[in-house]
Formats: structure tokens, sequence, C-alpha cells
């Protein structure tokens, strides 16, 4: 008998359903790293761009609080939820729970710019959206392992 073996095939039902960009594969493995590197994007882009200037009152976003009458208080919340939900995208079991939160703040700025704005910069919620959605769906296995880490500390 010939010492090499042939790769043994992984039935698709005992794959985990959150396993997608899991693979051994070449291709599996440039998903994920492609999938990393967008999340560490996004993640880059809520921390610095989106919640840094209401963390340090920058006067575009005090202006934008003020119009909108929630002041400072709701300024400051906003950054801080931007802030955890980007560090978030990072910490593999949090990362599928922080892309959900993100995408729900996310909808919540589209009804703000439309109904307060008029629509203004109404797209870029819904475009943030979209990479949000992706990674919250493929790393959606990672849900299992926070509930089991909770239930553990409970």
């Amino acid at each position: 008998m010939s010492e090499t073996t042939a790769p043994t095939a992984v039935p698709t039902a005992s794959v985990p359903a959150g396993v997608v960009a899991e693979s051994a594969t070449a291709r599996g493995r440039r998903a994920r790293i492609a999938l990393r590197g967008l999340q560490v994007v996004l993640a880059l882009f809520y921390v610095i761009a989106s919640a840094l200037p209401k963390l340090i009152a920058h006067a575009s976003a005090v202006e934008s609080f003020e119009e909108l009458g929630w002041g400072s208080a709701g300024m400051y919340t906003i950054g801080v939820l931007e802030l955890a939900g980007g560090i978030a995208l990072l910490i593999p079991v949090l990362q599928s729970v922080a892309a959900m939160a993100l995408g729900a703040l996310m909808a919540g700025a589209f009804v703000v710019q439309v109904t307060v704005f008029d629509g203004q910069y109404a797209a870029t919620p819904l475009i943030l959206i979209v990479p949000l959605a992706l990674i919250a769906w493929a790393r959606r296995g990672h849900n299992a392992d926070l509930v089991r880490l909770l239930k553990r500390r409970a």
C-alpha cells in the first residue's frame, strides 16, 4: 500500500452552520482573511471616523445632535455604542453580536437621516449595513460560543 492518503471529504451535515469561512481550502482561507480584513476596516471606521468625533465633541457632531434635540448626552451615548461595537468587531466571540448591534444602530441612523436631515446622508448607513450583515451571518457560529460562555459564568 502507498503511504500517501487521499483527503477525506467531510459530510456537510457535520459542518456547523456558522462555519462558512472556516474551510481549510485555499478559497476558504482567502475568504477568512478577506472577512477579517473587512472587520478591521469597519472597526477602524467606527472607532476613528464615527465614535471619536462624538466622544471629543467635535463641532460637526455637536451641531448634528443639537439639531436632533438629543444634546451632548445622546452624542456621547451613540459615540460609546459605536466605540464598543468597533472594538467588539475584533473580539472573536463578540463579532457576530457586534455586527448585529451596529447594524441595528445603522438602521436607526438611516431613519434619523431620512426623517430629520431630509435624507442628505441616508445612503451611508445603508451601505454600512451590507458588510455588517455579512459579518453577522458569516460569524454566527460564535453566538453559540458566547451563549456557552455566559451560561458558564451564570
